[in-house]
């Protein structure tokens, strides 16, 4: 199974979705055509299961091994497998991260607890991360969440969280401020045993890029745009401003829609999209999400259209 260079998390990766049946089963046949395509994308370094992206939230522990192993088995040989770790407390938290591990990730990115939302203290964050770097020797990605919601982590807790558990390699940044952000990049990516920023900010992408993330992970890459986010990552990499701005102006288009409110909906919008490319079979979503109206639909073909993703033949077909 492929690895990090030196077991350190970077580069673009891809978050992929999850089909459902219309029964709420998964669909792991379409899923697997979901990873070959996103696979098959120049310039990837790993692709990200298990996650809010697949809708790990309604997913079981059992259906997590079933989506892992289906990863494995189509692309485990091609690309390194980034495993989510989406658990209320600690101890199940490291079962997953047990169960990741046996499976052959290759890395695993750590969500923050939901109790966290009504306040947290270092010593806290610290025995959550510790517990799970005990079930596994993985480099781990901590998932940095905006700190106005109680579930990012402030600076001198993320300080020593870095300083306490060493197989903390990455940081997957959502903290949604720029000043912050870019201090995140600077500090942690110059540490003595250097921590990797990896921008989610997929709304704002090129403006988090050119401030010196050393890879990204996204959602919207994986479900629509892995090539665009792919060719600004390593146009931004190779201080290429006009193409960089050139793939910006397409990726805008689209995350404008994929982002809008409610929030929640965003993969929600992502897979409506990949329905319309042609790349998965419905756009099932499990409960409490419910299917986008009509209306949204057609806003997401039309973008689709705008950012050269579907042609206007494909597009008439598809309605």
């Amino acid at each position: 199974m492929p690895r990090f260079p030196g077991d350190i998390p970077a580069g673009v990766i891809p978050a992929c979705i999850l089909p459902f049946h219309d029964d709420l089963s998964l669909d792991l046949k379409s899923f697997a055509k979901h990873l070959q395509h996103t696979a098959a994308v120049p310039g990837l370094s790993a692709v990200t299961i298990n996650a809010h992206s697949t809708e790990v939230a309604s997913c079981t522990l059992d259906e997590q091994r079933a989506v892992m192993d289906a990863a494995v088995d189509t692309i485990g040989d091609k690309l390194a497998i980034v495993h989510g770790v989406y658990a209320e407390g600690s101890l199940e938290a490291a079962r997953i991260a047990k169960q990741a591990t046996s499976q052959g990730a290759a890395a695993l990115l750590v969500f923050p607890p939901g109790p966290f939302t009504m306040g947290q203290n270092s010593e806290m964050v610290v025995a959550h991360f510790k517990r799970i770097a005990d079930a596994s020797d993985l480099p781990i990605i901590a998932f940095q969440y905006p700190l106005a919601g109680g579930q990012g982590y402030p600076r001198e807790t993320l300080n020593r969280l870095l300083d306490d558990v060493p197989t903390v390699r990455a940081i997957k940044d959502w903290c949604n401020n720029v000043p912050q952000h870019e201090r995140h990049i600077m500090d942690l990516q110059s540490r003595s045993r250097p921590v990797n920023v990896l921008s989610t900010h997929s709304s704002w992408l090129f403006s988090s890029l050119v401030l010196g993330c050393n890879g990204l992970l996204s959602g919207s890459g994986s479900s629509v745009i892995a090539d665009l986010q792919s060719e600004l990552f390593h146009a931004v990499q190779a201080n290429d401003l006009a193409k960089a701005k050139a793939v910006n102006a397409r990726i805008r288009i689209m995350t404008q829609l994929f982002y809008s409110n409610p929030f929640v909906d965003m993969h929600n919008r992502m897979k409506e999209a990949l329905v319309l490319l042609g790349r998965i079979p419905r756009a099932v979503v499990r409960p409490p999400l419910v299917k986008i109206t009509q209306a949204e639909i057609e806003l997401i073909r039309k973008g689709l259209i705008e950012a050269q993703l579907l042609p206007v033949g494909q597009a008439m077909a598809a309605e």
